[in-house]
């Protein structure tokens, strides 16, 4: 999506964590459990607490690329998933910056888990970079 603020200012907004409980839905009651400040930076380690199907869950992530103000990368180190690495881009663009998202991801279980996919996972990922999408679209100035 592209966004009408600065490549440099759309990076500073995501890479501080305590935005993305402002562009996370409700319904996951998403909170971040790290102390204190975190300072974005590779290596950093961040704890979150999640609410799924009434299930508390801890997910933590590591930040494995850093390259400000173009791309960052986070992957869980624990948590719900198989494996979930999550790329962050943001390019410059003559009208602001462009945001993209790449995700990656694998649940655990075997069939069992591609089947809760199948059923339940995938709808509610795409429900959820849809909420994000409207969401930094409201925050970042997109009417």
């Amino acid at each position: 999506m592209t966004v009408p603020v600065s490549q440099p200012r759309a990076f500073e907004f995501f890479e501080a964590p305590e935005n993305l409980s402002r562009i996370t839905p409700p319904w996951l009651s998403f909170r971040i459990a790290t102390q204190g400040p975190v300072r974005m930076r590779k290596g950093a380690r961040i704890d979150y607490h999640i609410r799924w199907l009434g299930l508390k869950l801890k997910w933590r992530t590591l930040i494995t690329e850093y390259e400000p103000p173009r791309y960052f990368v986070d992957e869980q180190i624990e948590g719900p998933y198989r494996f979930w690495r999550h790329e962050h881009t943001i390019e410059p663009d003559p009208s602001g910056a462009i945001i993209g998202d790449r995700v990656e991801y694998a649940l655990p279980l075997g069939w069992l888990g591609r089947l809760v996919h199948r059923l339940l996972v995938r709808r509610q990922l795409e429900a959820i970079f849809r909420y994000r999408r409207r969401a930094i679209g409201r925050i970042l100035g997109i009417r």
